[in-house]
């Protein structure tokens, strides 16, 4: 897999190029990749071929003539769904049987896998046209502010990345790949297995030197925050970057009081594997879509447009870098809504708010409930988590400190519990302690609340 210095600078110029032409430039634009994606996908790719074969000439084709695709789907057809067929199935999950070869290319290609949080898990196909679109856009969108943090963060100290460590994941999986491609990208960090007890976590944290920046997801760290707040974690991170889960307005706030060492802030980085580079965080902390390469929709359950300003039932995602493994139309589930008024910061991408996934509705009855209705925080606790095993009943997992009480811990947790469903009605649910450890995703992700699938 060969990294082409020449093609990301070429990526890096025209998106400066593209957004100084405004609305109309990206527009045409992003056709313009579009319909070159279709033009392959439909001579390369057996599964587009033939759920294309009833639209109109690829010159004539617009983004609402594409049906919507899925994850089953695709999954279910994995060899025709790729323009190159001579990567198998078989092959990849074989390679990632090994964890000696996390971030190491199959030929031409990079493999991750997803955590399959809202269902079965994805095999991705990253070409080298995916790493060099990432590095070349995401330079062409920072502000002048943003380079200069990121020039100063190379000397800060130590990189830290916290991301689940049992699986072939892009977390930990793209900067080992970095050193991998040829030439290499350069980058200096520590991994820290996401799994492992909070305590051994703290523990390497405390001991490492000036941290630069930490990389981990929101679940993670708000715990991490929590750790902090109560005095057994004791670090000065410069930054702190998060991806691969919603991060509230309120858990930012929170993370800004215990860390008042953040010189360069918090960065939000809203991206899945299925696209590592989807979204860009602005000066003015909005999220946008660098339209011009990557489409975001926001679509009711029947993958209908919603109006901006309305929050959306998920969102269809297509990839114009990636014409190996093609995403087109692709529902993530993401459940987000598009600003109405353009960004003070001036930029001519379109912006949105996340507002989480429909795999974390809590539904009980009649009554549907978002996962930040339930307050999981115990003292004596280190992780909580509210699993619902039948639709009115829940269970309590927790992962204590060594000198909580659990009895007593468990209680107060389980009340706390049953106040919110009392107070929306819900009378007839049975809250239950377990002895089960708190689960994780296979990618590390913590969930504080699973519903029922």
């Amino acid at each position: 897999m060969h990294f082409s210095f020449i093609r990301t600078l070429g990526y890096w110029i025209g998106g400066i190029w593209t957004a100084w032409g405004g609305r109309k430039r990206i527009e045409a634009k992003q056709l313009k990749n579009l319909r070159k994606l279709i033009q392959k996908v439909r001579k390369k790719s057996p599964y587009f071929n033939k759920l294309y074969a009833h639209l109109p000439d690829t010159d004539l084709i617009t983004l609402n003539d594409l049906p919507a695709t899925s994850k089953i789907d695709l999954m279910g057809d994995f060899e025709n769904w790729l323009t190159d067929r001579s990567l198998t199935l078989a092959q990849v999950r074989e390679h990632m049987d090994s964890m000696d070869k996390l971030g190491v290319p199959i030929g031409q290609y990079a493999v991750f896998r997803t955590s399959g949080t809202s269902g079965e898990p994805a095999v991705i196909v990253i070409p080298s046209s995916v790493i060099e679109f990432i590095f070349g856009i995401n330079l062409a969108r920072f502000s002048k502010r943003q380079l200069q943090v990121e020039m100063k963060l190379q000397k800060a100290g130590t990189n830290i990345v916290i991301s689940g460590g049992n699986g072939h994941f892009a977390g930990a999986g793209f900067d080992i790949l970095r050193q991998n491609l040829t030439p290499p990208i350069p980058r200096k960090f520590t991994f820290i297995p996401a799994e492992q007890v909070i305590g051994e976590t703290v523990k390497q944290l405390n001991e490492t030197g000036q941290i630069a920046e930490i990389l981990t997801y929101p679940s993670m760290l708000a715990i991490l925050t929590r750790e902090q707040e109560v005095g057994r974690l004791k670090i000065e991170p410069k930054r702190i970057k998060v991806a691969g889960e919603t991060f509230t307005p309120e858990l930012r706030k929170r993370v800004e009081n215990a860390f008042p060492s953040l010189e360069f802030g918090i960065m939000d980085s809203y991206a899945c594997t299925e696209s590592l580079f989807m979204a860009f965080e602005c000066d003015c902390g909005r999220q946008h879509v660098p339209e011009d390469w990557v489409i975001l929709e926001a679509v009711d359950a029947n993958h209908q447009p919603v109006p901006d300003g309305e929050l959306s039932t998920t969102a269809l995602l297509t990839v114009l870098s990636n014409d190996v493994q093609p995403f087109i139309r692709y529902d993530i589930g993401d459940r987000l809504r598009f600003y109405r008024d353009p960004c003070p910061c001036g930029s001519p991408f379109r912006s949105f708010q996340i507002e989480g996934r429909q795999a974390t509705v809590v539904r009980v009855g009649n009554v549907t409930l978002s996962p930040l209705a339930f307050d999981l925080e115990h003292e004596s606790a280190q992780r909580v988590q509210l699993v619902q095993t039948s639709e009115f009943v829940f269970e309590v997992r927790a992962e204590l400190l060594n000198q909580a009480n659990p009895d007593q811990v468990f209680d107060k947790i389980i009340q706390s519990v049953n106040e919110v469903f009392s107070k929306n009605g819900l009378v007839d649910v049975k809250v239950v302690k377990s002895d089960a450890p708190p689960h994780l995703t296979a990618s590390g992700k913590f969930h504080e609340v699973i519903p029922l699938r």
